[in-house]
């Protein structure tokens, strides 16, 4: 557990005009399951959604999914518009099909770290190894 050993808050949602709802589902099962407190914005989400609902709950972190290959367009200037919020340490995570056509991972994951996310995973990525790295990245060392 952690220091403070509280439940961290996760708001999850796919971001853009995607719809891609039941993985969104299967995050937000997976997650809570986790012991995490999900607030799931659903799909179809802005940024501006993502960030309120972080504001609004304390979230510790913002995890973005996206599946229709538009994310890297979707989630530019996600970070600045959190730290024009106030909350521009929060952890960000993303993940899924975030760029059109087939690119070497290694570099896709470079351009959003260099967006200011914190992680970001390519498509087929189980929950688990998010889930592993969340409790790592904020110092627990099992379930929360």
């Amino acid at each position: 557990m952690a220091e403070n050993d509280r439940q961290l808050t996760l708001v999850l949602g796919v971001i853009g005009a995607d719809v891609h709802a039941v993985g969104n589902r299967i995050l937000e099962y997976a997650l809570t399951e986790a012991g995490f407190k999900v607030i799931n914005i659903g799909v179809m989400a802005s940024q501006e959604e993502f960030i309120n609902a972080a504001l609004e709950t304390d979230a510790d972190a913002i995890l973005v999914s996206s599946l229709y290959g538009h994310g890297e367009i979707d989630c530019r200037g996600l970070r600045g518009k959190a730290m024009e919020a106030g909350i521009g340490n929060i952890k960000l995570y993303v993940g899924g099909n975030l760029v059109v056509g087939k690119q070497d991972w290694s570099e896709v994951e470079k351009k959003f770290v260099n967006m200011g996310f914190d992680r970001a995973y390519p498509p087929g990525t189980m929950p688990q190894e998010a889930i592993d790295d969340i409790l790592r990245d904020f110092g627990f060392t099992q379930k929360c």
